[in-house]
């Protein structure tokens, strides 16, 4: 060890308590062997400071015990400039110790978590802090790898002011497990962190937190997470997956996230003044659905969210008689009283998941049909959607819901009709964004059993002598905003993203494309002079481009003469390819568009616009584990092809799926020897509620001729489906599509001559996954 570095600095050093503890050290450290060095002689108050830089590949093992009063402390040298790279990770054991200002990036953790509030069974955390740390695209090189970012073990262990972004494997990306006696009553705290962006993962198993699991979810876990900011947590369909005893969840907001806050498993929850915010486009942004006994949610204000069912803005589901532990118990017990609605799509939706109707595919113990019993809702105010008319969407007899005193601003002509929903007409303003509130009070509210622990609003003021309808008391001063970004996470990072500027190259011939192709930047468009380019091998693509013809009526031609195992272009993950008027031209055993095989690590996306392709085995070809988040074809032209789109590799019936959102608009499809579309989700898991296919306006003609060709759309399993207003001419197979009637898919205005028939199956019997 250095002599600068392994000096000991004997210090007073301050703590969070205002003590001072004689003796204490500051040690200096600035790598893996001198940290482990330090660790053997640390004592309660001392601070080891890790040196600014990259600390690569550092599995860092803490197994130490401060005091209330001296707590351990490792920290970086400045926040934020010690980087964890490469295969790190942090495990900690022993009492009282907190982990400062660490950032994790360009890499993912050799284990199955990259920070873990346990070292062992004998050494585990507790009253342990871990704050001011950045875990960022950390994530796995396959997909299907599960791991979670930080998992909480041990009891009164706190994460705050961290942030957490761009997970894409499997796994949550922060677990609390309650296995043991020594995980249980935990009285965790998560609060004041902001969970960023986690990409849409194409199935099961991507929850932003999970709280225990299902074979734990009679536990008593106290869990309180509070004042986070989940900004655009896209993973699945579950949030927060809640699966364990009185949990609260309060002040947190859920901005642009499709999921919900999700009660799974467990009971007694308590949801107070949470923030859920939608948007105009997206019909997968979702609220609080609701399993269970004895939850209470109240004060919290729900704008514009449109999900339906699982995503709605008020899920409250069936259960399963005598349910076991891992699917749904009978919903009992629970008052939903003082929130507010704003903008949302039929707020409120009842015996969520009821499937009577499914009993030939399913078995008895897969049917939810106990409907919800001895629920409330009370001084709820739903308002500002002029074109709603049906505050409640109910799947089943809804005679185990009371309702009392709730105001609606527009007339309910709904089927569930009833005295406690009331229809008001009055004013509104807009406070700030997002934020709108109504001018009137209104007073009179229910007064329920327990409703005097309501003591406060959305905004903290006091009920007592001010009770209004809905989660915020009016008037509202001007200067009130819903919440500030800035308030979450670490102080000392950024989240936004410095955008690169659009920049146009120009390429006249083929050696200079490929050049200038290798070379590019992200965002880069390349933009390609007419004439034929000869390509003799793949192009790969592992960034945003656009490659697109200089003059759109004189389209530049891209013929590769590749072989069987190299595609025209690879794509890589995070790679973004659009194709804009061009010609591309294959040899007939290449792949047009093809995943690398393996290690498909993130998201691709693929856009084809106004191009002509032909003579190509496969338009698309997936790897296993590999997901597109959007696959997007519009006024394009294929002909020659044996496969068309092919995504169909997640045969293991779990769950997961290739893609989320196919569009394939306006195009025509000729002399597609096999299927035009293979798209596959496989698995009953009535919580995956993608993908989404959108095939419209197409002509599709002189197709599967192929002897081992039935079926000219393979969709089975996919959920969301449109098909309208194609043409299919000429076409040798059995069946164009066979639609899943069950998910509300029919074809509309379609034309069909010489081309088989388009079926519709009510009910798909698919593997059962749990």
């Amino acid at each position: 060890m250095r002599i600068l570095t392994s000096a000991l600095l004997f210090l007073f050093v301050t703590i969070g308590s205002g003590q001072t503890a004689p003796g204490s050290k500051l040690n200096i450290v600035q790598n893996i062997s001198e940290l482990n060095h330090a660790l053997k002689s640390v004592v309660p108050g001392d601070t080891i400071q890790m040196k600014n830089g990259i600390w690569k590949d550092s599995e860092i093992v803490i197994k130490a015990n401060g005091t209330a009063e001296l707590p351990i402390v490792i920290t970086a040298q400045e926040k934020g400039k010690v980087f964890l790279e490469g295969q790190s990770n942090l495990k900690i054991g022993g009492d009282y110790l907190i982990i400062d200002g660490l950032y994790f990036r360009n890499g993912h953790t050799p284990s199955g978590s990259v920070i873990q509030f346990k070292v062992d069974n004998d050494h585990i955390a507790n009253n342990s802090t871990l704050t001011n740390c950045v875990i960022e695209d950390y994530t796995q090189l396959r997909r299907e790898t599960k791991d979670h970012w930080v998992e909480f073990w041990g009891r009164n262990n706190t994460m705050k002011n961290c942030y957490l972004a761009g997970k894409s494997n499997s796994g949550p990306t922060l677990r609390v497990y309650l296995k043991g006696n020594e995980n249980i009553n935990t009285h965790h705290n998560i609060t004041n962190n902001y969970f960023g962006p986690r990409p849409r993962k194409g199935g099961p198993h991507a929850e932003t937190m999970q709280i225990g699991s299902s074979e734990t979810s009679m536990t008593p876990a106290y869990v309180n997470v509070s004042n986070n900011l989940f900004y655009r947590c896209n993973g699945e369909v579950e949030i927060i997956s809640s699966k364990s005893n009185f949990n609260s969840f309060s002040h947190n907001v859920f901005f642009e996230s499709e999921g919900s806050l999700v009660l799974r498993h467990g009971n007694y929850a308590t949801i107070d003044g949470n923030i859920f915010i939608g948007n105009d486009n997206s019909e997968f942004i979702g609220g609080i659905r609701v399993i269970n006994t004895g939850h209470w949610i109240t004060n919290n204000y729900f704008y514009k969210l449109k999900g339906s069912e699982f995503r709605s803005p008020l899920a409250v589901m069936n259960g399963i008689p005598k349910s076991p532990l891992n699917r749904y118990n009978q919903v009992t017990d629970v008052v939903a009283a003082y929130n507010t609605f704003v903008d949302t799509k039929s707020p409120w939706h009842f015996s969520v998941g009821s499937n009577t109707d499914k009993s030939d595919v399913l078995p008895a113990t897969e049917i939810r049909s106990a409907r919800p019993e001895r629920v409330i809702l009370a001084n709820n105010l739903i308002y500002g959607n002029r074109e709603e008319t049906t505050p409640i969407v109910a799947y089943d007899t809804v005679d185990g819901v009371s309702f009392k005193n709730n105001i609606l601003s527009y007339e309910n002509t709904g089927e569930i009709q009833n005295t406690g929903i009331e229809t008001r007409e009055f004013e509104l303003k807009k406070v700030s964004e997002h934020l709108i509130v109504p001018h009137q009070k209104f007073t009179d509210v229910y007064e329920g059993f327990d409703f005097e622990n309501i003591t406060k609003d959305l905004f903290g003021k006091p009920r007592k002598d001010n009770d209004q309808v809905g989660a915020i008391l009016t008037p509202v001063s001007n200067d009130t905003k819903l919440f500030n970004e800035k308030n979450y996470g670490p102080s000392w990072f950024k989240s936004e993203k410095t955008a690169t500027p659009e920049r146009i190259v120009q390429v006249s011939n083929a050696e200079e494309f490929q050049k200038k192709l290798a070379n590019a930047a992200s965002g880069d468009i390349l933009e390609l002079a007419y004439g034929i380019y000869e390509i003799d091998r793949s192009l790969v693509v592992d960034k945003d481009l656009t490659i697109r013809s200089k003059n759109k009526d004189k389209k530049a031609k891209l013929k590769f003469s590749t072989n069987q195992d190299n595609p025209a272009f690879r794509l890589k993950p995070r790679s973004g390819l659009r194709i804009e008027n061009l010609e591309i031209e294959g040899n007939t055993g290449n792949n047009a568009f093809q995943t690398q095989d393996k290690e498909m690590s993130a998201a691709f996306n693929l856009w084809i616009s106004g191009s002509k392709i032909k003579k190509f085995d496969q338009l698309l070809k997936v790897s296993k584990g590999a997901f597109a988040d959007t696959i997007s074809i519009e006024n394009s032209n294929f002909k020659n092809l044996r496969v068309g789109l092919s995504l169909a590799e997640e045969t293991d019936d779990k769950g997961e799926y290739n893609a989320e959102f196919v569009f394939v608009k306006n195009s025509t499809f000729e002399q597609i020897e096999t299927e035009v579309l293979n798209y596959y989700r496989g698995g009953y898991d009535e919580s995956t509620i993608g993908g989404s296919l959108v095939f419209s306006g197409n002509t599709v003609k002189d197709s599967g001729n192929s002897k081992d060709s039935e079926i000219l759309l393979r969709t089975r399993g996919i959920v969301n489906l449109e098909l309208a207003n194609n043409t299919f001419i000429n076409n040798k197979v059995k069946f164009i599509a066979i639609l899943w009637g069950a998910k509300g898919q029919e074809p509309v205005n379609n034309t069909v001559e010489h081309s088989g028939e388009i079926r519709i199956k009510e009910n798909l019997k698919q593997k059962l996954m749990y």
